[in-house]
């Protein structure tokens, strides 16, 4: 999110396109959150009582497919399985009110610069960890629902079944407060504030992905600095589970996810570099 108002993007896209791919990801982010953090709430205040609350996830309009699964957690503690049934609700939710929603299909979804983030795999989740390393994979196929379960499944893979990025991750986590900028995890490349010149062209800052001689670091800012808070209109109602078959998801993978990203990530800002070096300016 914070990329939209960053060195790059903001060459690239149109004001008032990035707010709107700004509002998708706004609101799908907001609508993960008010759908888990209570089933979170009830969890915590099973333990505390001891004994299971999910019969109320009912009146927090939350799917009778995590009822389900938070009762069989509580009998069995199998954090995969729980995991996976995260992974599978937060997809589903997000469909219909999000991805298959008409105003951001024709906004965001159909939009050319979407489509050239993913044929051009500008969408990299990332795993910091050690010293300036980096674990993780893209994302293509955003509109399918398929692929991002699958993608959730793989990303699980790569973060619980590596147990070296696992603990180095959580220790990075630990010692580097998020602020939503890319300074938090190179900050030799990128800054939170803007070194460049206005009203001087652009000028190319990375080659083997580190910075030219004399080169500015790349603008990514704080998302506090980048957007303002958001109010939201009530999550649309209704339960999306309605397929038994969506349960073959919860099914263990024994796929070795390698995770290496790091050459790949450079090559992705060589790209978005030379896109905007290409690109006329334009007034916004």
């Amino acid at each position: 999110m914070t990329d939209l108002k960053g060195e790059f993007l903001n060459r690239l896209i149109a004001r008032k396109d990035r707010q709107l791919f700004f509002q998708f990801l706004e609101r799908g982010n907001w609508l993960i959150f008010q759908d888990v953090y209570p089933q979170f709430l009830l969890y915590e205040e099973s333990l505390r009582k001891k004994k299971p609350l999910f019969h109320l996830f009912a009146h927090l309009n939350i799917s009778t497919f995590m009822e389900t699964i938070w009762n069989q957690y509580w009998q069995t503690n199998d954090t995969y399985i729980l995991t996976m049934a995260l992974v599978i609700n937060e997809q589903n939710y997000l469909e219909k009110r999000v991805v298959q929603n008409q105003q951001y299909q024709k906004d965001v979804l159909e939009k050319f610069e979407f489509l050239l983030q993913d044929w051009l795999s500008f969408n990299h989740i990332l795993f910091p960890y050690g010293n300036k390393k980096l674990a993780g994979l893209t994302v293509h196929q955003f509109e399918s629902l398929h692929e991002r379960i699958l993608l959730g499944k793989r990303l699980y893979q790569l973060l619980f079944k590596n147990n070296v990025i696992h603990r180095m991750s959580v220790e990075w986590a630990k010692s580097h407060p998020h602020t939503g900028s890319r300074k938090d995890y190179w900050p030799d490349i990128f800054n939170s504030v803007n070194e460049g010149t206005p009203g001087f062209p652009y000028q190319l800052h990375l080659e083997s992905c580190q910075l030219r001689p004399g080169s500015k670091r790349i603008y990514s800012p704080t998302l506090e600095n980048a957007w303002k808070n958001e109010t939201h209109k009530e999550a649309e109602q209704g339960d999306w589970f309605s397929d038994w078959r969506i349960v073959d998801y919860l099914m263990e993978d024994d796929e070795f996810i390698d995770g290496e990203i790091k050459d790949e990530y450079c090559k992705t800002l060589e790209r978005l570099e030379l896109a905007a070096l290409a690109k006329k300016a334009i007034t916004f």
